[in-house]
């Protein structure tokens, strides 16, 4: 290598290290202002501030995604800030287990999770101050509802699924605490959650409502974990069938509800099934999703309030 071309590397080199060394520098300033910040409000650890904790720890992660240790090289300062900043993590993370761990204990003992339902009754807020503008998407709410819940990974044993069947994602804990109100479930009433996944839906209805519900779910392994979740948590209110829902019995439900788990061929089969049922008895259809606006269409159904797809809509059988 000709000297030039060494005298280039190492330049290139002692630049990067002046840019890193600077950047480093930058990082923990903005580090030593978010600890003193966080150290200085000690409202965070108030039970009722989880939104709050929760962009603490985001904020905070920014700085420590990988490992929990500061990097090798950092100066005793910077060592100590990093221990600090960790510090105030695992406080605020024991905390929201606290939470968590008082809020199952409710559930457990089937007395009312007041703890859990304060969030429901602050809709009108969340929808306004934190859901996303689509009404797509999760927010804090589904971090409490995982915490609580507290799922095993499903694993193995997937099924094949036909191609009008939509991959399983949870529907966003804001709209099952609006679902349950608007629905304002009694005690007569059975939800059914087509198409239920995890059993989110079913689970949080047997928790808030004195109303059964029951998921179809076609992954074993979803329906596994969801009947772990239902015990560990002494749920005797809900049940969870592992079928195809186009055979499922549907005799006892009064109130079904799809977060658009199919479409084409295999919607329009269920709903014939549904308008079926709406034969012999007043039935409630409610949706989420891209399946709404198909729905809305149906002559037997009546929507309550003008349909839109990012929010839940309650259609009623007709007469």
């Amino acid at each position: 290598m000709e000297a030039a071309e060494k005298t280039a590397l190492l330049n290139m080199w002692r630049f990067q290290q002046l840019i890193g060394s600077r950047s480093g520098q930058r990082s923990d300033d903005a580090l030593k202002r978010l600890v003193g910040q966080l150290d200085n409000e000690p409202l965070l650890l108030e039970p009722n501030q989880l939104r709050q904790r929760l962009e603490a720890l985001d904020r905070l992660d920014a700085y420590f995604p990988d490992t929990p240790q500061p990097v090798v090289g950092v100066d005793a300062v910077g060592s100590g800030l990093y221990r600090r900043a960790r510090e105030i993590y695992t406080r605020l993370e024991t905390v929201n287990c606290q939470l968590y761990e008082a809020i199952r204990c409710e559930i457990q003992r089937g007395v009312r999770p007041d703890s859990l339902l304060q969030w429901g009754h602050s809709l009108p807020e969340i929808e306004e101050v934190v859901a996303p503008a689509s009404g797509m998407g999760y927010d804090y709410l589904d971090e409490l509802i995982s915490g609580v819940l507290q799922f095993e990974e499903p694993n193995g044993g997937h099924v094949h699924r036909e191609s009008e069947m939509v991959f399983y994602q949870p529907t966003p804990a804001r709209h099952i605490f609006h679902l349950i109100g608007l629905t304002a479930l009694t005690a007569t009433d059975v939800l059914v959650d087509l198409g239920s996944g995890l059993g989110h839906v079913p689970l949080l209805v047997s928790i808030c409502t004195r109303a059964c519900s029951i998921g179809i779910e076609l992954e074993a392994t979803y329906v596994e974990r969801a009947r772990q979740c239902a015990q560990r948590l002494n749920l005797n209110r809900v049940r969870f069938i592992q079928q195809d829902a186009r055979e499922a019995d549907l005799s006892n439900g009064t109130v079904f509800y799809l977060y658009t788990p199919f479409t084409g061929s295999i919607l329009s089969r269920m709903l014939n099934l549904l308008r079926r049922e709406a034969a012999t008895r007043r039935i409630r259809v409610c949706t989420y999703g891209p399946c709404t606006s198909v729905i809305a269409k149906e002559p037997w159904l009546e929507a309550t309030a003008a349909p839109e797809t990012h929010r839940i809509a309650i259609f009623c059988s007709r007469d």
